[in-house]
């Protein structure tokens, strides 16, 4: 990531000044005159004027003279500019966070679809569940698939938990990684760490992304187990979501 993508935004810096917030929240209820806000806060005039101007500079803040006496001067927040900013940093941080991010179901799909492979030791159950549950969520839009570096068969509980949640299962079956040299994915994405360290290189220079969960078969109770397959499955769904969220906007940069 370059270093300019990596700036704060400018809303999170103007209102990390302690003085700054206790303006915009002191006008989010109410106009007030410069007098008011030195007595709501407890701050010296100069210091108060001179926060509103920096407010009022970048657009957080507004100023209108009274009708009733052109001396006195109102200061109302500016709700719509702060929340397009707000919103902004959030995509800046991250695109999932932003609330209007579309990343479910029934999204219209436009351009080739993305290619995504997800790898694992053994193939049986945090990759199957990562794949049938990104096919599931992201339709149209991807192409996915999942690999072990040393394959074996598909988890019962993979299976049984898929169902569960809703998710088709047709089809899965535990494969090598072998099977895919050659391919090109935009996206690898490695879901325990056995995999990452040995994870095979594919053309085409695909984005790698790791995500450490532990192995769900690896709990020893019954009980344990069922639960631990069913917390893996919700927290791939979360991840998956917040990717489709990452593929989405950079569709639509690309349009």
């Amino acid at each position: 990531m370059r270093a300019s993508a990596m700036r704060r935004p400018l809303v999170l810096s103007l209102l990390d000044n302690q003085v700054r917030w206790q303006i915009v929240r002191a006008l989010a209820h109410s106009d007030r005159r410069v007098s008011e806000l030195v007595h709501i806060l407890g701050r010296p005039f100069n210091l108060v004027s001179y926060h509103l101007k920096r407010l009022k500079a970048h657009g957080l803040v507004t100023e209108r003279r009274s009708s009733a006496d052109s001396r006195a001067v109102y200061y109302s927040a500016n709700l719509e500019s702060l929340r397009a900013m707000l919103m902004a940093s959030h995509e800046a941080l991250h695109p999932a966070l932003n609330p209007e991010a579309a990343a479910e179901p029934g999204r219209a799909h436009t351009g080739k679809r993305t290619r995504v492979l997800f790898l694992c030791t053994h193939n049986s159950a945090r990759s199957q569940m990562a794949e049938a549950i990104m096919r599931h969520v992201g339709g149209e839009r991807v192409e996915v698939f999942s690999a072990g570096t040393e394959p074996s068969r598909v988890h019962p509980l993979s299976l049984e938990t898929l169902n569960a949640l809703g998710v088709p299962a047709v089809g899965l079956r535990s494969k090598s990684s072998a099977e895919f040299a050659g391919q090109k994915f935009d996206y690898v994405i490695t879901v325990c760490d056995r995999a990452r360290e040995s994870c095979p290189i594919f053309p085409g220079a695909p984005e790698r992304i790791r995500w450490s969960f532990a192995d769900p078969a690896a709990v020893e109770s019954k009980a344990g187990q069922r639960h631990a397959f069913e917390q893996t499955a919700q927290q791939l769904k979360v991840r998956i979501q917040q990717l489709l969220a990452i593929m989405a906007r950079a569709q639509d940069r690309a349009l």
